[in-house]
């Protein structure tokens, strides 16, 4: 008998981006009604995680959000806003902490997803792992990105990570429909616009239907369900735009829903369509111990 499922959503330290880079070719008098900018054009973002319970007898965590392993020259570049680590704040507000987590799955390794997995930047001293016994779940085609990046996203990626990854010996590299440790109670996919080999996991649910999708940057919050809406870092754009519109009527036809990683109000919404136009509803900030 599989166990009960209960999630919550567990903030990271948040950003402020520019929004033009987050929004791609969309004018600003578009995205401007969703996500007002501030003085500098920066719109805020949240880095949120998902954390479930009950999954194969295990606690999970999905991704880990930017935490502070920056210097404070390229935290203040890439616009993180917090000192602390929030992440762990918000594990111990939900009664856990980073010791409690038996497995990390990571959609990609570029650093606002991966970087939470690092204790805080201190002077003349070298970046940690944080989850000293979790198993950390990746998808094949990812890491070996992260392994060799290509120059337009080697600034993505935290080049410490992968060897301090492969050395703790609790390193799960899938590139199929399931991971040995998680078991058939999430199901995986993979999308290849935002970066190749992209992990798209699907929690609970039955014989296919329900569940929750940690969309990560496939979908990183409700502008970006909008079809046309890409990303400037989007490897390839119209790509995604194909992966999105396969995704979307999919996720709709099951009654699954979505959570989100960056939008900085909404946790999860369900799918909505009006003709050729998708859309949410449903929308809650927050998931505090709900039963998937």
């Amino acid at each position: 008998m599989q166990s009960e499922i209960k999630l919550w959503s567990i903030l990271g330290n948040s950003q402020k981006l520019d929004g033009g880079a987050m929004f791609g070719n969309a004018p600003r008098a578009v995205w401007a009604r969703w996500i007002k900018p501030d003085a500098e054009n920066r719109v805020p973002l949240a880095c949120r995680a998902l954390l479930a319970t009950g999954i194969n007898n295990k606690t999970i965590l999905f991704e880990t959000g930017i935490g502070v392993f920056f210097e404070p020259k390229f935290k203040e570049r890439y616009g993180v806003v917090e000192d602390e680590h929030v992440l762990l704040n918000s594990l111990a507000k939900a009664g856990f902490t980073h010791e409690d987590i038996d497995a990390v799955v990571l959609s990609h390794l570029h650093f606002d997803h991966a970087g939470g997995l690092l204790t805080p930047w201190q002077a003349d001293t070298a970046p940690e792992l944080l989850f000293p016994k979790a198993k950390f779940i990746v998808g094949r085609e990812c890491w070996e990105r992260a392994l060799k990046p290509h120059p337009r996203d080697r600034a993505s990626f935290i080049p410490e990570l992968p060897a301090l990854l492969e050395a703790t010996g609790r390193l799960e590299i899938i590139d199929g429909d399931h991971s040995l440790t998680l078991g058939p109670q999430v199901r995986f996919e993979y999308s290849h616009g935002h970066t190749p080999g992209l992990l798209v996991a699907t929690i609970g649910g039955e014989n296919n239907q329900g569940g929750v999708t940690f969309c990560s940057d496939m979908i990183p919050g409700r502008p970006w369900v909008h079809v046309p809406i890409t990303m400037g870092y989007d490897r390839y754009p119209e790509m995604l735009i194909d992966e999105k519109m396969r995704f979307l009527d999919d996720k709709l036809a099951r009654g699954t829903r979505l959570f989100f990683t960056h939008d900085p109000v909404c946790a999860m919404a369900s799918v909505t369509r009006d003709g050729g136009r998708y859309g949410t509803a449903n929308e809650m900030t927050e998931l505090s111990g709900l039963v998937c």
